[in-house]
């Protein structure tokens, strides 16, 4: 009785709160003709530019791309992309994969040889391979206006020495010693063998430039030769997978010890696809296919609409534990029935999509303390068949080791990054219709370059499993793609575009967007506010870095989470975290077509910029 008091007590003095009425610590971006939005100022200023040479956003993204890629805004060039693209013209939102797969050599047995539970999370043995070179000229050949000559142009400028920003220095000098040992990264951030560049220093990137210009002269002797722009600019991606980048990219990866050949980087493809769709209210929810986590965030949406989460009030201990429960029933199913979808088995998204499934788990939960012991569903019923892994189900325990460490230990804090794992967005609109979304990753500092390429290795073959219990849709397999965290969104009211949004952060990324939706559905904020509103995260989930770890019933809540919030999240059983900042940077554009306006929110905290245009 006394909880259902404290309950209540909560909703009352929620409920009144107008959270819509909250000032906010950055301006909405407001814009007409077009609006560009990452993670790095000078990146931002890269897509202005091609709008100003007449692109697209598919041009502007793409040049964004490039450039934060160049920066190694916690990604570089052999890292991967994925993309949500609106097409005005087709009214539709398409899908695009350009997520690296794992090399020739990368199995089970040659992980368990090494003594791996799980892929390393650096080093060689973490590479997959590179996929934004192929995304980004995929993207362009087949939306964009301009030539990849132009769009690399700002990128190539920077490789020429740009002044390095505080983040990349603070990541570089955390991993020294590490950097050090692969020699052309030390060749690249340690030319004269001290600690690397200070903040505000031109680092200068010779290889990567000479990459980049090669790309370009492949395009320039295509079209000399009478090649269309597409073909033009797919004969610079032939270069790069197929010709003389490739093998300087295969030769420098081997010395260094990886197994990548040249087979696999010639087998490597872009896929475009059909995103997966769910409906929340009168709005549809786009995400990418069950190759990425970002089914998660309409799986958890569907079970959210069983509840009146608007009764419950804006971050009331019934709202952030209602959001918990349902965020890791998603969760557990994403852990188990996710992977590559163009390998088998095939993954059973009809059932795991289905409203009908997520009534079922909405009637399995918990609404009077945490459940420690949330597994996956079974959605085989729900799609008309039956589920072929009921022996593995009956085994789960998830992922790697169970973290019960305190705050402020070594294992906790490793924990902790590994679990917030960055990476950039990138938010592109035009007049014209089209609208782009992009969670590019991989290859961050420290990463192995690749021989005299200056293309930084990806480490994201450590999302994989190594074994079938911990998951039997991700086990590793030369040529497959592992189940990342890259997880752009978007959404259509009225078959309009309404929001476009992505966030970075590692395994909290679906979690931040899915309150970030619902702040503006439920609560009424616009785009600015619900970039700024303080946010929740589950850490029960299991990691998708580094060991897999898990840590059931801990909780981050904003540090101004009033104390009676606090105390009754407590007694149902919740070990809470606090923190100013409660979510990677969000980057987003809202469409308001009663004015015809662009609207953009971008994070309060971070180096997140966004350049607009009346």
């Amino acid at each position: 009785m006394k909880r259902l008091a404290l309950i209540a007590l909560t909703a009352m003095l929620f409920a009144p709160v107008d959270v819509a009425a909250q000032r906010t610590q950055k301006p909405i971006l407001h814009g007409k003709h077009w609006i560009a939005i990452t993670g790095k100022p000078m990146a931002a200023t890269a897509g202005s530019m091609m709008y100003q040479r007449g692109g697209n956003a598919v041009d502007a993204a793409a040049a964004m791309l490039a450039a934060t890629a160049t920066m190694w805004d916690v990604l570089s060039w052999g890292g991967e992309t994925q993309a949500l693209i609106y097409h005005p013209e087709e009214e539709r939102v398409i899908a695009l994969n350009a997520l690296g797969v794992a090399p020739s050599g990368a199995t089970p047995e040659y992980f368990r040889e090494k003594g791996y539970d799980f892929p390393p999370g650096s080093g060689v043995d973490a590479m997959v391979t590179p996929g934004t070179p192929g995304g980004l000229m995929v993207m362009l050949a087949e939306w964009g206006t301009l030539s990849l000559a132009e769009v690399l142009a700002p990128a190539i400028t920077m490789t020429e020495g740009y002044p390095v920003e505080a983040d990349a220095i603070r990541r570089i000098r955390g991993a020294i010693d590490e950097m050090k040992e692969w020699p052309y990264t030390a060749a690249v951030f340690f030319p004269d063998g001290g600690d690397g560049p200070e903040e505000g220093e031109l680092l200068v990137q010779e290889d990567l430039g000479a990459t980049l210009r090669k790309l370009v002269e492949a395009e320039a002797e295509a079209l000399a030769n009478g090649a269309s722009r597409e073909e033009a600019i797919m004969a610079a991606y032939d270069r790069f997978y197929r010709g003389d980048i490739a093998e300087e990219y295969v030769r420098g990866a081997r010395e260094q010890g990886s197994t990548v050949t040249m087979q696999d980087l010639d087998q490597w493809q872009v896929y475009i696809e059909e995103p997966v769709m769910t409906t929340y209210r009168d709005i549809e929810v786009y995400k990418l296919q069950p190759w990425v986590q970002g089914p998660v965030m309409n799986q958890t949406l569907n079970i959210l609409e069983n509840f009146d989460l608007q009764e419950m009030g804006y971050n009331s201990a019934r709202y952030i534990h209602t959001l918990y429960q349902a965020m890791n029933m998603a969760f557990a199913d994403r852990d188990f029935y996710y992977g590559d979808i163009y390998f088998p088995p095939e993954e059973p998204i009809e059932g795991l999509l289905s409203k009908a499934y997520a009534k079922h788990r909405a009637e399995q939960m918990n609404h009077e303390e945490n459940d420690a012991e949330v597994v996956p569903g079974d959605p085989y019923p729900f799609q008309g068949g039956v589920n072929p892994f009921t022996d593995l189900l009956e085994q789960w325990v998830g992922g790697g080791e169970v973290m019960t460490e305190a705050e402020g230990t070594p294992e906790m804090e490793q924990f902790l990054e590994d679990f917030y794992q960055g990476t950039t967005s990138i938010q592109a609109a035009d007049e014209s219709g089209w609208v782009v979304s992009i969670t590019p990753s991989g290859g961050w500092i420290p990463a192995v370059i690749a021989g005299n390429t200056g293309i930084g290795m990806s480490q994201r073959a450590q999302s994989f499993v190594v074994n079938e219990v911990d998951g039997p849709f991700n086990v590793v397999a030369p040529g497959k793609r592992p189940r990342a965290t890259l997880t752009p969104g978007m959404a259509l009211r009225d078959g309009r575009p309404y929001l476009s949004f992505a966030v970075q952060g590692g395994d909290s990324q679906d979690q931040n967007l899915v309150q970030f939706l619902l702040n503006m559905v439920e609560f009424d904020m616009n785009v600015q506010q619900a970039a700024e509103a303080a946010n929740m995260n589950s850490m029960q989930l299991r990691g998708s870095f580094g060991e897999h770890a898990t840590s059931p019933g801990r909780l981050l809540l904003q540090s101004a989470t009033p104390p009676w919030v606090q105390e009754e999240l407590r007694s149902m059983g919740y070990e809470i975290r606090l923190s100013e900042r409660t979510s990677g940077p969000i980057n987003a554009i809202y469409f308001d077509w009663e004015h015809g306006s662009f609207w953009g929110g971008s994070s309060h905290h971070g180096d997140d910029y966004g350049v607009v245009w009346e």
